[in-house]
């Protein structure tokens, strides 16, 4: 049986159905491949979305017209925001999901998409025809062919799952691993490595002892991730705190000889910024206590997850070092932690369009390139299927089909743009993790302010739709409406020194404009409007009572100056953007280039002298001397 489509995707996790909604929704003819239609976007580790850095890839997803912030919104079960107590430019929304109502709602996403089909199979090998990605052959025999194909497989490529010394081939547990796929791709010159990542035990809610942990409720105020609007129902759950203590530690030590991690059986390297318990009492042995955090999966289930005890440690051990925890002393446990190694493709081996430089039309998203979480998968997911799309010739009434970079974001538009520029020009050697300190330009970056960065570009290209267009329009009126009216109403000392006092800031002594009260850090529109009549109307107005309205107008008056400094940082760099170099030098013949940046520079091919100059191992004085040799 032969199949013909625009795009393929190969996966149908968090980076696959980004990819596949998008180039469908651009309208590409799409099919998306999944081993089992009834774990769309499965959460396999953590049933939460967003964090530090993770939560403002969120929000650029939704602002491209990506799905990730509707689903999370419609299943929260929680919602925090993180570093409030910090600048905006580190604010970061956080939400716990109910993981099975998360897979239903993915689902119904799907199957609400137009262009879009879904086959149930495993992809067995890469179809390549004169170096270009042309379909794939299925483990039943289907071949699906397309213009272009994009590889979402996350964990799944030659999987290995470890418990102990006991080892099982499986892409997730109770999941079959994919073999062959990888050689089919590695055998036309992709350089494929090992990663290894694992996930902590699952415990049972009727056996914890709740008295002896601190409870963590979620915020009173009602945060969303999407700027649609659009509420979930679903009842909001707290989550708790524990820490480990020594005689725990000495149990979890007492298992080191059978730990994957550490008797050779895992070659591979892990996750840094998560790392399992026995990493921790290796590496901090001095530490008498960790902190964890048990989280509810759903809304209607007894199942919750221990959020920093990952471990491949044998199951007993896991258990009875549980055990010497008071919560958790009648601990039972629907399953152990576990590691897993799996198959991933240096990601510099991609453009930044995210199509392979070795096989044309070919796409990579996700762990496949390198990175871990939900969050850097469906970022990348979503970039890949707007440029499949592009490539296979939807180009949405927009002029970028023909421009062979794709859809790019630079650094100071997206985290995204981070991502994938780290990915491509520096490559990994342990699985990528974004974090706020990876962008140079993160109040630029703001959660708020996604929308104002990328919805015009994705209404551009087809991809965000004319009521999510519209919403933008009202909101960017709206923010300029009180940013407007702050700049231009005169404040008189005597009519409002009084209420200075009483908000616990220097009075007046001569007229100002009232924005420069807002800049004072003891006040916020919220409180100048008890003693502001006028502005208390303007934000009354039905638009203007929306908290991230609101919000986004006071962080563009408080932090103006920064802003606009960082700009005009940003934009000297896009001159080094602008210049091209890619197929411009025979690197190995520059010999006033080091002998490092020559070897970079080869492997690579950056494609402009900006990019060249954030690989390891370019020095400024290689930039000049690129820049003497183009006259510059």
């Amino acid at each position: 049986m032969k199949l013909n489509y625009d795009v393929l995707v190969i996966g149908g996790g968090h980076a696959g159905c980004e990819a596949a909604c998008a180039s469908a929704n651009m309208g590409a003819k799409t099919c998306l491949v999944t081993m089992d239609m009834n774990k769309i976007a499965q959460m396999s580790c953590n049933p939460a979305i967003g964090g530090i850095a993770k939560g403002q890839i969120v929000r650029e997803i939704d602002a491209l017209g990506g799905q990730m912030g509707l689903v999370t919104d419609a299943t929260s079960i929680q919602f925090r925001m993180l570093n409030v107590g910090k600048g905006p430019a580190m604010w970061s929304p956080r939400a716990q999901c109910d993981r099975g109502k998360f897979i239903w709602e993915w689902r119904r996403m799907l199957d609400e998409t137009p262009n879009l089909d879904i086959w149930q199979d495993q992809a067995d090998e890469l179809l390549v025809e004169n170096g270009e990605a042309v379909g794939v052959k299925t483990i039943w025999g289907a071949e699906l062919y397309a213009k272009c194909v994009v590889i979402t497989a996350g964990t799944f490529l030659n999987g290995l799952m470890h418990i102990g010394r006991k080892m099982v081939a499986g892409g997730r547990i109770a999941e079959p691993a994919v073999a062959h796929f990888t050689e089919s791709i590695t055998r036309h010159g992709v350089v494929s490595a090992r990663m290894k990542t694992g996930t902590p035990v699952r415990i049972d809610k009727r056996s914890v002892h709740f008295e002896d942990l601190e409870e963590q409720p979620g915020e009173s105020r009602p945060y969303q991730f999407s700027y649609m609007k659009k509420k979930g129902a679903l009842k909001q759950l707290p989550c708790w705190t524990v820490n480990t203590n020594p005689e725990v530690h000495e149990i979890l030590r007492s298992g080191l000889e059978d730990s994957p991690l550490y008797n050779g059986q895992i070659q591979s390297i892990g996750p840094r910024y998560c790392p399992s318990i026995e990493t921790k009492l290796v590496t901090f042995p001095e530490r008498e206590k960790h902190p964890l955090f048990l989280e509810p999966e759903g809304e209607d289930t007894n199942e919750m997850y221990l959020n920093g005890f990952s471990s491949s440690l044998p199951m007993d051990v896991q258990i009875e070092a549980l055990k010497k925890m008071s919560a958790f002393r009648d601990v039972k446990v629907y399953r152990p932690g576990y590691a897993i190694e799996y198959d991933f493709f240096d990601p510099t081996q991609l453009k930044h369009s995210l199509e392979s430089k070795i096989i044309s039309n070919l796409f990579m998203a996700g762990q496949v390139n390198g990175t871990t979480g939900y969050e850097e998968a469906g970022g990348q997911g979503t970039m890949a299927g707007i440029n499949a799309a592009l490539k296979a010739g939807a180009a949405g009434g927009c002029g970028i089909a023909t421009d062979t970079t794709g859809f790019v974001l630079h650094r100071d538009e997206a985290y995204i743009g981070v991502l994938i520029d780290d990915l491509v020009t520096k490559g990994v050697d342990e699985p990528y993790r974004m974090f706020t300190s990876r962008a140079e330009y993160r109040i630029l970056l703001r959660q708020d302010d996604a929308d104002a960065r990328l919805t015009e570009k994705a209404y551009e290209l087809g991809l965000a739709k004319r009521d999510r267009y519209d919403w933008w329009l009202q909101k960017k009126q709206a923010i300029e409406e009180i940013e407007h009216f702050c700049q231009e109403f005169a404040i008189k000392p005597r009519l409002i020194n009084s209420g200075l006092k009483a908000l616990g800031t220097t009075p007046l002594q001569f007229g100002c404009k009232l924005a420069e009260l807002v800049n004072r850090p003891q006040l916020n529109l919220e409180n100048l409007s008890e003693i502001i009549p006028q502005l208390k109307e303007v934000l009354n107005r039905p638009i203007n009572r929306q908290a991230e309205i609101r919000e986004a107008a006071e962080v563009r008056m408080k932090y103006k100056g920064y802003i606009e400094r960082e700009r005009m940082v940003a934009e000297k760099m896009h001159r080094l953007e602008n210049i091209k170099i890619r197929g411009h030098f025979n690197y190995e013949e520059l010999q006033g280039l080091s002998t490092e940046a020559r070897q970079k520079l080869t492997k690579i091919q950056p494609e402009t002298l900006a990019q060249a100059s954030r690989i390891p191992g370019v020095s400024p004085s290689d930039i000049n001397v690129m820049l003497v040799l183009m006259g510059r």
